[in-house]
């Protein structure tokens, strides 16, 4: 069992950045496929960004490519998602999700492939 904690969530303005981090009670996340969702209000949870294992593999939605970067920590237990050029459309609640898997490069956009998720942080871009 692993329990996630987001942090990092704030106000910020149009064009600002922020970094958010995603920490874990196991003692390394190492294990899992990590990955980060977003849902905005009155919309469905959809996803951002993905890191293999080995961190040598990640992918991105569409909206955030070349803006956000997910990363894993030097402390294996802690991913982050730095997010840069904020848009007014980012304003959502983060998620990290993680998910078990012995490959090293594997990693999922799929909501379905996640078995562990934190409770969010909010994150506000205005105009």
């Amino acid at each position: 069992q692993v329990q996630l904690v987001e942090s990092g969530g704030g106000l910020v303005q149009a064009g600002g950045s922020l970094r958010v981090s995603c920490a874990a009670s196991a003692r390394t996340l190492s294990s899992y496929v990590m990955g980060w969702f977003r849902q905005a209000p009155g919309k469905e949870r959809e996803f951002v960004a993905a890191i293999s294992r080995s961190g040598m593999s990640t992918y991105y939605a569409d909206s955030v490519k070349g803006r956000f970067t997910i990363s894993r920590g030097n402390a294996k237990n802690t991913v982050y998602l730095q997010m840069n050029s904020l848009k007014p459309e980012d304003t959502a609640v983060y998620y990290c999700a993680a998910r078990y898997y012995s490959g090293s490069y594997y990693y999922t956009r799929f909501m379905r492939d996640y078995a562990y998720w934190g409770q969010g942080t909010q994150v506000t871009v205005s105009s």
